[in-house]
């Protein structure tokens, strides 16, 4: 009983839509296609008096937005004001460097070390030295060499 009750007003919401799609269909194709003249004054779309032409000669869109040098720096002040009390902190402003900072302080005592700041080119010193000698030879220099991104097409 209660499926036949669904199935029912299942199909009857299924008409209805229908229906509805078919009047709104129909509306649309029996309106008359109106193009606007430069004066604003509409016309059928047979007339083709009026009409712009391909070069576009006189036709100016409308202006594009222009940020203002305030809003601008206004961003740029509210990225450095993190807790939004309407001053910029030292601790703000240095953020974004003690961050940096911290990823080259390996040992974590606030010291940065000559060999911690030049951590990546060590280890590629050390990588290259096949033998361990402390020094490169000239096959040992040429695996040090930046691995350059080969194109994605062969273009000529």
């Amino acid at each position: 009983m209660n499926r036949t009750l669904v199935g029912a007003l299942g199909a009857l919401m299924l008409v209805a839509a229908g229906v509805f799609w078919w009047q709104g269909h129909a509306a649309v194709q029996s309106m008359p296609a109106v193009a606007t003249m430069p004066s604003g004054v509409p016309s059928e779309a047979g007339e083709d008096e009026g009409l712009p032409t391909a070069d576009g000669d006189g036709l100016q869109g409308p202006a594009l937005p222009h940020a203002s040098e305030a809003t601008r720096e206004q961003r740029r002040f509210d990225r450095f004001d993190k807790d939004r009390d309407g001053r910029i902190t030292r601790a703000e402003m240095l953020a974004p460097r003690a961050k940096d900072f911290r990823k080259l302080d390996t040992d974590g005592n606030n010291l940065l070390s000559f060999d911690e700041w030049a951590v990546s080119t060590d280890n590629k010193f050390k990588a290259a030295d096949a033998n361990g000698d402390g020094a490169l030879t000239r096959p040992e220099f040429a695996t040090t060499k930046q691995k350059t991104k080969k194109p994605a097409c062969k273009c000529k």
